[in-house]
């Protein structure tokens, strides 16, 4: 029976240079066994690079790396109990499914009798059974991601890679297998240290996602507290997409700020503010749309109508704003005059 892989990672002060270039200038980061971690960022942001390094492919500068409790910082790749699922799924063409997931086990000494029965039982676990003698070019794509998953989980490591797994699958498959990885990843209670640049992959797939930006954490949390209680205004625009608006701070009482934008007053988590100027993240679908009443008032510069939601791009009193309305059927004309109700949900004081 294959056991699924649960060990620990800890980054202790990890630093990577690159000549005079610091890709990473201090990352302290634990990971807990059985999560499933996302590092996700814009490209550069250094999420590639700490992967690359639990993974053994590149070396710290500094500090050390800690796998179920062993430091593994000066170990190679092949002795470090991972695996890596890789963007490109790595499989052999001329080789059947069943053998493609074999291969691991007979590279590290497993006699035949026993490496057929374990690649049967990966297959098994990531529901392709029977499909053990087709050639990877017979199988969907999503199909040849389960079988790279298989492949790195029948080596029973302590910890499972994942570097950017959808990126080649169109986006209606991209859902699917998001969706199956995170199912398979519950089911077994494996930890993963998964990498994307996909914000809505990253919803879906994560215990923790953690945030990066040149090389440093911006931000660390639950998908529920990074997406409601962005810490910046780059978290709040990044994940999910998020109009920053100027705000005034009319009170803050029992951890609750009384807040007031044009004609409107909120109340909301306060997190830290003083009453005063501020600055508050609202998501596209927090605005409520009319022709009438309070609001902040705006003109329609652009809609476009897609089935269950009308998307605008707003000229208003608190700037330029992305608007998502799915209450209206139908579509606001370019020059309308509109009032945006805020509502409670979706809004959140930023830093």
């Amino acid at each position: 029976m294959i056991h699924a892989p649960r060990g620990a990672v800890e980054f202790r002060a990890v630093r990577k240079n690159y000549g005079s270039f610091t890709a990473i200038p201090d990352l302290n980061l634990l990971i807990e066994p059985g999560q499933l971690v996302t590092l996700l960022g814009p490209s550069g942001c250094g999420k590639t690079t700490t992967l690359r390094i639990l993974a053994g492919l590149e070396t710290p500068s500094s500090g050390s790396i800690h796998i179920g409790g062993q430091d593994v910082t000066r170990l190679p790749a092949n002795r470090r109990d991972v695996t890596m699922v890789f963007q490109s799924y790595a499989l052999f063409p001329h080789m059947s499914v069943l053998d493609n997931i074999a291969f691991g086990l007979e590279s590290v000494g497993k006699n035949t009798a026993e490496t057929r029965k374990i690649a049967m039982q990966g297959l098994e676990l990531v529901g392709l059974s029977g499909l053990g003698n087709r050639l990877p070019s017979e199988l969907s794509g999503g199909q040849q991601q389960r079988v790279a998953v298989a492949r790195a989980l029948v080596l029973e490591p302590q910890v499972l890679l994942l570097d950017e797994p959808l990126s080649n699958l169109d986006a209606r498959l991209r859902r699917r297998v998001r969706t199956e990885i995170r199912e398979l990843q519950q089911r077994l209670g494996f930890t993963a240290v998964y990498v994307t640049h996909d914000q809505d992959e990253a919803l879906a797939v994560s215990d923790r996602i953690v945030v990066m930006k040149d090389g440093v954490i911006a931000q660390d949390g639950t998908p529920r507290e990074l997406y409601e209680a962005p810490a910046s205004e780059f978290i709040a625009d990044f994940i999910g997409e998020a109009n920053v608006i100027d705000c005034e701070v009319l009170a803050v009482d029992t951890g609750q700020a009384r807040v007031r934008i044009s004609d409107q007053q909120l109340t909301l988590p306060a997190r830290n503010a003083a009453p005063g100027p501020a600055r508050l993240a609202v998501r596209p679908n927090a605005f409520g749309v009319s022709q009438d009443g309070k609001g902040l008032a705006g003109k329609v510069l652009s809609s476009a109508y897609l089935g269950d939601h009308i998307e605008y791009e707003v000229d208003s009193i608190a700037g330029r704003l992305f608007v998502v309305d799915s209450e209206n059927k139908t579509a606001a004309p370019v020059g309308t005059n509109i009032r945006l109700q805020l509502r409670s949900g979706g809004i959140a004081l930023i830093a």
